[in-house]
């Protein structure tokens, strides 16, 4: 299989049942993605696969051939955090850091979504379709629901989210 992983082209010989998250982690190195429940319930292993955020403990590899792939490891520009990054850095959403790179990419991927005007579960029904959802906390909190914290740093994740839509 081919994928490309934070930019750069690789070629895989998987074997059919490896999950995309073992093959970032245990066949390119990439160990910023997190196995936690290897359920897909925790959101620790969240990476943006084509833009779109995914449990990759639950993606088989195979099945992501040919697709691009973007880890946390991937996010910064050389030296230069993405502004997501340096928002949970200034705020410090974030503890023992163990799902601190599922969050982060699940926040960027939930931007991106609500700039596109994607509705959630509480997005208000006569928000007009199309335009950008306006990103309240509880908007962040839906979005962001799962994703789990064992050290309960929501209130200041939610906080960082909240700085970057702005």
């Amino acid at each position: 299989m081919t994928i490309r992983v934070n930019g750069t082209s690789h070629t895989l010989r998987v074997d059919n049942r490896t999950t995309l998250l073992d093959a970032l982690r245990d066949r390119l190195d990439l160990t910023g993605s997190k196995k936690g429940c290897d359920h897909g319930q925790c959101g620790a292993c969240t990476t943006l696969l084509d833009g779109r955020r995914v449990n990759s403990c639950l993606l088989l590899a195979v099945a992501c051939n040919g697709t691009s792939v973007t880890t946390i490891e991937g996010l910064a520009d050389g030296d230069r955090l993405h502004p997501v990054q340096d928002a949970f850095v200034a705020r410090d959403a974030l503890q023992c850091g163990y799902c601190t790179p599922g969050q982060i990419c699940s926040a960027v991927a939930l931007l991106d979504e609500a700039a596109r005007g994607h509705p959630s579960h509480v997005t208000p029904a006569e928000q007009p379709p199309g335009e950008a959802v306006p990103l309240t906390p509880d908007e962040i909190r839906e979005r962001m629901s799962g994703n789990i914290c064992r050290c309960g740093a929501y209130p200041r994740i939610v906080d960082a989210i909240e700085e970057v839509a702005r």
